[in-house]
């Protein structure tokens, strides 16, 4: 299992999180803080290396086309870049830049474009960057799937197909973890 990241890591970025507001906004289940520490131990429960815990603390610094919230401009990475590390925050950027409607239908698909919504591009990113992408997103949407039934009731068939399409990029505690979550039925099969 990897390790956890450096303690010192891990704590600015909370620190950088709390100077930012993250503990005063709400967010299902509580706060955003409360949210990314939950994303960040998802990630650790299931092995990520330490950059994808970080990225998993730090991934709604600069919103997401569903959580258009942002602590933090554009402008200003590389002070995100300083807290956490140049790999973690491309993890985040990559997240938080992500045009989900255009990109993730095919997001396994090889050689798929992968939509940024901040300058309008396409390109197709590293495999592992997309495996960060898709091990990051089923974190966060699980952490939302297991706060909240309704969202649960409502969007998991939808969330289970999205995981399922992942599937090729997903590590397999996090399939696991996805499909246990989501699918309706407790004698699902692998």
């Amino acid at each position: 299992m990897p390790a956890a990241p450096p303690p010192a890591a891990a704590d600015r970025a909370v620190t950088f999180l709390r100077h930012l507001g993250a503990a005063r906004i709400a967010h299902p289940g509580g706060t955003l803080l409360a949210h990314l520490q939950r994303v960040r131990a998802r990630l650790a429960a299931w092995g990520a290396r330490p950059e994808l815990q970080l990225a998993g603390l730090c991934h709604a610094f600069y919103g997401t086309d569903g959580f258009p919230v942002t602590l933090l401009p554009l402008g200003r990475r590389g002070e995100l870049v300083a807290v956490i590390g140049a790999e973690a925050e491309a993890i985040v950027y990559l997240y938080a830049s992500c045009d989900r409607k255009a990109t993730c239908p095919a997001l396994a698909d090889p050689g798929a474009a992968f939509h940024d919504r901040f300058t309008g591009r396409t390109h197709s990113p590293e495999p592992r960057l997309l495996r960060d992408f898709a091990e990051l997103s089923a974190a966060n949407e699980l952490d939302l799937a297991r706060r909240d039934p309704v969202l649960r009731e409502r969007r998991g068939p939808e969330l289970l197909a999205l995981f399922t399409r992942f599937r090729p990029l997903l590590s397999h505690p996090a399939w696991l973890d996805g499909r246990a979550v989501l699918t309706p039925s407790p004698l699902a099969h692998d």
